[in-house]
């Protein structure tokens, strides 16, 4: 059995304590959704049986790549005619280079370990000020005020936005914080006797922190907690919403009868940048800080529990309480648009683009400049999305482009057998969707999105486009509740326990077609495993270590896919990792492990500084539910855990991953 090792004194992890702790992250992550039945009753075909009539209709794999010659067989005819492409040769991706450094093996040491030739630090943790007159931490002498002006807790997204253009040495980094866990925040804490102020500190711990970084000359990172541009934002802080939503029958609240001014955002998870330069940040799991849905179909459909709430905000905050405020709620799953470059600017949650566990806000631009943002809903049997502005990006007018998000239509895919596939418009008055309002769609899109026959997905996670090949990478982390009889293409395994990756391409190359084109790029887990079928894009999997459970993605200059993971220490009985992969040329889909993290943690937000030079990393929930008093970690400090984000670089400064 493999066991972690000791690292500051404290006792080496078993299999008890690692499947202990991940029972706790689900239940104060997402509360415990995975454990729960699926809210999606939709009875829509599932992505897995149409992979599975694909498997048997298909026996070659063309290229995806537009005028590409048709490729050969992978070595296991299996593999190349369920997964898709074999290594690509052919003189179109000689621009693709292989990435220069080793897989490290996996560890559960309590420090991160990075390949060889690399270094991290850290660069800002919980608790450490972010704005003027920002106490100095006392894990002892909490307060909500403190919490407001210091770095929150489980840092996930980060962003990095030049204050020169193109500048890689100094910047804002905007960083989201996506939820708290009272036990390990609080010493002597009792989950069943919350007190006012702990709930206090929580709501204020959730949010973005926003800071000025710096690259020192031996290329270790700092922030510079006097800057001007440093900024919070929390559960509290006013927002506003925009689009078809706002102000309708569904977000009026009797604090609030505009149904336009929203208190805070909740549950920020990953997020993206948008060509104008601001954050797009988004809302995942935020049905769990809410109360007292009773049988409510809707509320039921996200997953907000009929009764009391596991964290007791409702006990003291009327906005939580549905009984109170039904339709907070439904103010709550958008992505929201921050300017990182102005601390007074009003944040925007975008109901336009729909309202679910947003996972994804990948922005690029179709071929007639409007913008295109890819999301993805993250939930078993769930949906994968994509968002087209009515207007085109204004190249000449920052300001214009904060409008742009505000009005478009909202589509949800479709996956087809023969892995073809299409984007459904989520359209009031049309169809299915005949007798709706565009209100309607906004505040319900899950409800709009069964309603059109949508593709149930196993919890699609991050997405990415590649600016390289243009194709668009998907994250599907697992669904340990699709049974094998309703497994489909895309979706190919039941249970699907390690997840795996998409690899999509639009019609044409435009981001605004209404068609594309799909294949499995990694199906994840233990190649050693004979058990289970593991794909690595047509490459030799003897040569492979393990990668389950893929969240966050990035790509580099080179069009190489960095992934990172959430729940290898329960499904693998290793640290989560960063990963990164080639997509094309010879060594399309060998894997190597890049870095790992510390117990009970997880490493997410992946994000290049604009010379690629420097990766950050968040390391979220550090020794997660083991407590204060023992706790598996003690990162970074080696006192007591602290969610933190690291800079990685490599020590010749050259070209991370090269």
């Amino acid at each position: 059995m493999d066991t972690d090792k000791t690292s500051g004194g404290f006792a080496p992890l078993n299999w008890i304590s690692r499947k202990a702790r991940s029972a706790y992250h689900c239940e104060i992550s997402c509360d415990d959704a995975c454990f729960q039945p699926a809210p999606n009753r939709s009875g829509n075909e599932p992505f897995a049986a149409i992979l599975n009539r694909r498997i048997s209709r298909r026996s070659l794999v063309k290229a995806t790549i537009t005028g590409a010659p048709l490729l050969a067989l992978s070595t296991s005819p299996l593999s190349s005619q369920i997964f898709g492409s074999a290594p690509l040769t052919n003189k179109a991706d000689a621009a693709f280079s292989t990435v220069g450094l080793e897989s490290i093996p996996h560890d559960n040491e309590d420090v991160i370990n990075t390949a060889d030739g690399y270094s991290s630090n850290v660069i800002i943790r919980w608790g450490d000020g972010v704005t003027p007159g920002a106490p100095e931490f006392s894990l002892d002498g909490q307060t909500a005020e403190a919490a407001a002006k210091q770095f929150g807790f489980n840092c996930d997204y980060n962003g990095f936005f030049p204050l020169l253009p193109g500048q890689s040495e100094r910047g804002l980094l905007g960083v989201n914080h996506e939820y708290t866990s009272g036990v390990d925040m609080f010493p002597g804490y009792d989950a069943e006797n919350v007190t006012a102020e702990q709930a206090a500190i929580e709501i204020a711990s959730h949010g973005m922190s926003v800071v000025e970084v710096s690259r020192g000359d031996d290329g270790s990172w700092s922030y510079n907690p006097s800057s001007s541009h440093n900024f919070r934002l929390t559960g509290e802080t006013p927002m506003m919403l925009t689009g078809p939503g706002a102000r309708s029958v569904y977000t009026i609240t009797k604090a609030d009868p505009t149904g336009a001014d929203v208190l805070g955002m909740l549950n920020n998870c990953a997020g993206g940048r948008t060509p104008w330069g601001t954050i797009l940040t988004a809302e995942e799991n935020f049905n769990q800080y809410f109360a007292n849905a009773g049988e409510e179909t809707r509320a039921a459909r996200y997953g907000i529990p009929p009764g009391a709430s596991r964290r007791h905000w409702e006990d003291f905050h009327d906005r939580f309480d549905l009984d109170m405020e039904p339709n907070e709620p439904n103010r709550f799953g958008y992505l929201v648009e921050i300017d990182p470059y102005d601390p007074t600017f009003t944040p925007r949650k975008h109901t336009a683009m729909g309202r679910f566990k947003h996972e994804a806000a990948t922005v690029t631009l179709s071929d007639d400049g409007r913008a295109v943002v890819y999301s993805g809903d993250d939930e078993r049997f769930d949906y994968v999305y994509k968002f087209i502005s009515n207007d085109r990006y204004n190249i000449f007018s920052r300001s214009a482009n904060l409008d742009l998000l505000s009005s478009g239509t909202l589509y949800v895919a479709r996956f087809n057998d023969d892995g073809s596939g299409e984007w459904l418009p989520l359209v009031a008055g049309s169809g299915s969707l005949y007798t709706w309002t565009n209100a309607g769609i906004a505040s319900f899109t899950r409800l709009a999105a069964d309603a059109v026959g949508a593709t149930p997905m196993d919890r699609p996670e991050d997405i990415e486009v590649n600016p390289v090949n243009h194709r668009v990478y998907i994250a599907l982390t697992n669904n340990t509740k699709r049974a094998s009889d309703a497994v489909d293409g895309a979706n190919p395994r039941g249970p699907n326990t390690h997840g795996h990756i998409l690899e999509l391409t639009e019609n044409g190359g435009d981001a605004a077609s209404r068609r594309f084109t799909w294949d499995i790029f990694i199906l994840c887990g233990d190649p050693s495993d004979s058990e289970q079928e593991t794909y690595f894009a047509g490459f030799d999997k003897s040569e492979l270590d393990s990668i389950s459970a893929p969240d966050n993605l990035a790509v580099d200059a080179n069009g190489n896919l960095w992934i990172s993971t959430d729940g290898q220490p329960s499904k693998l009985g290793q640290a989560d990792s960063i990963y990164v992969v080639p997509t094309a040329g010879p060594e399309r889909g060998r894997i190597r492990r890049f870095m790992t993290g510390v117990p009970g943690g997880e490493l997410a937000g992946p994000e290049f500084t604009p010379d690629f030079g420097t990766l950050f990393v968040s390391v979220q929930h550090p020794g997660e539910g083991d407590g204060l008093d023992e706790p598996s970690s003690t990162f970074p400090d080696g006192d007591f855990p602290r969610p933190s984000v690291v800079a990685a670089y490599k020590n010749d400064g050259g070209v991370v991953g090269t």
